[in-house]
């Protein structure tokens, strides 16, 4: 990183393909889910479209008209394949470094996610990132995205204002949250949503990998 002056002083990142290479296996989980309590599974794409809001209103969204006594079922059967398999994902290449890069050019860094407190919790720990973030919020202890709560609590938290917060995010959901928040965002287009629908929400980036994201954020973060 270049020591330029910051122009963020706090960052806020997505964690499922964002940071996490984790967008492949959210598709599989909740396909397997629905096909347990016997109902015909998305397409890769409606899954994949779900991924970063909370647990129920994704599930809502990737089976609309299901019975709503069955959600929490469906739920149930969703996190018992996410946690039987989370150990197999992987940072994306570079994260690691990427990350370390901001700590050392003192931004605070924060997770505003649309997994549950237990998941981040967990994955953190697999990772071995925990030490690297400041603050979290997950979409069971906050509302979830597009709300701009989660990062609302984070700004306070940190006593930073909108315009010195920047959210890093794969889709549409995080590019919205940063609006609604009234903060600036940066787009990734290795993750669940086709980039192509990130312009109507103006971030100020996109970036195709990892190490593109680490240089725009040098130059401009």
């Amino acid at each position: 990183m270049s020591l330029r002056p910051r122009r963020f002083d706090l960052i806020a990142f997505d964690w499922d393909g964002t940071l996490f290479d984790s967008t492949a296996l959210i598709v599989r989980c909740i396909q397997a889910a629905c096909r347990d309590i016997g109902i015909n599974p998305p397409s890769d794409q409606d899954a994949a479209y779900v991924i970063g809001l909370g647990l129920q209103d994704a599930l809502q969204h990737a089976v609309p008209g299901l019975s709503p006594d069955r959600y929490p079922e469906l739920g149930r059967r969703y996190r018992h394949h996410y946690f039987a398999r989370q150990h197999e994902l992987v940072l994306f290449p570079g994260t690691l470094q990427m990350l370390q890069a901001l700590k050392a050019r003192n931004h605070w860094l924060a997770v505003a996610t649309g997994k549950s407190r237990r998941g981040l919790d967990e994955a953190l720990q697999t990772a071995q990132l925990g030490g690297l973030f400041d603050g979290s919020r997950t979409a069971d202890e906050t509302a979830s995205k597009p709300s701009p709560l989660m990062l609302q609590q984070l700004m306070r938290e940190f006593g930073v204002d909108a315009g010195r917060t920047l959210m890093i995010g794969d889709t549409t959901h995080d590019l919205q949250l940063a609006r609604n928040a009234g903060t600036a965002s940066v787009g990734v287009s290795f993750g669940a949503h086709d980039h192509a629908a990130f312009a109507e929400f103006e971030p100020l980036f996109v970036a195709h990998s990892t190490s593109e994201l680490q240089a725009w954020l040098a130059d401009h973060a």
